[in-house]
């Protein structure tokens, strides 16, 4: 008996050596287990998972529209997206921070200022500055930090006084004596915030995004800036 279990066990083994697979009638057939019904997640109705093919953007609605609008035209683009951070801080300052009436005028004057100088200059001294200075190691990083801060500040700030004087209608030497006045001060300010800011802005955001980024914090920090113009 003995012997024949092995002669059978030796004969299953060879066939399945050469792929034959002998007939198993005592076997029983093995159904397949029913499926378990699909787990629907509830966040898969939610407009934070919305498909970006149908709907633009995805989780952000419009996204995908405004890159697209930065990629097909960067400069009116970036000149928009500071003529609502500029409109914001100052709006804020007059009706949170600010006395007296809502001053259509300076609100007018100060998101002019955003969409006519503070979008497109940005958009060329990035863009330039980017070119000069490549890469995103500390090194190139706080380079362009320091341009930005010790010769970029102050001459746009020059040019921030210089316009609302002239639209004030000020002489050269009431705007001469309003720089003289105020424009340590507000580099100085800009010391305070903007280092740090632009840490985060030349190392991590893209360069195009470089303005919207800007303007996210430039909304508080035209709050400081419209108060100091508006003396």
């Amino acid at each position: 008996m003995k012997l024949q279990a092995v002669l059978i066990g030796a004969s299953c083994l060879v066939a399945n050596a050469f792929g034959v697979t002998p007939a198993t009638k005592s076997l029983k057939k093995v159904t397949s287990m029913p499926k378990a019904p699909a787990f629907t997640s509830p966040s898969a109705n939610s407009p934070l998972f919305r498909d970006p093919t149908i709907t633009r953007g995805g989780a952000v609605p419009g996204w995908n529209a405004y890159n697209e609008a930065l990629d097909k035209k960067p400069l009116i683009t970036k000149a928009m997206t500071s003529l609502v951070g500029w409109a914001a801080g100052d709006a804020i300052a007059q009706i949170f921070i600010g006395k007296g009436a809502f001053d259509l005028k300076r609100f007018l004057t100060l998101s002019a200022f955003g969409v006519l100088y503070h979008g497109p200059s940005g958009h060329y001294f990035y863009n330039w500055l980017d070119k000069q200075i490549e890469g995103k190691d500390f090194k190139s990083v706080f380079s362009k930090v320091a341009i930005d801060q010790i010769l970029w500040c102050p001459l746009f700030m020059i040019v921030y006084f210089s316009y609302l004087g002239l639209i004030a209608g000020d002489s050269f030497s009431v705007i001469g004596n309003k720089i003289n006045a105020d424009l340590l001060t507000a580099i100085q300010g800009s010391w305070k915030v903007w280092p740090f800011v632009h840490l985060i802005n030349f190392r991590f955001i893209q360069n195009k995004h470089r303005l919207l980024f800007i303007n996210s914090i430039q909304i508080g920090f035209n709050v400081f800036l419209s108060l100091i113009g508006s003396k």
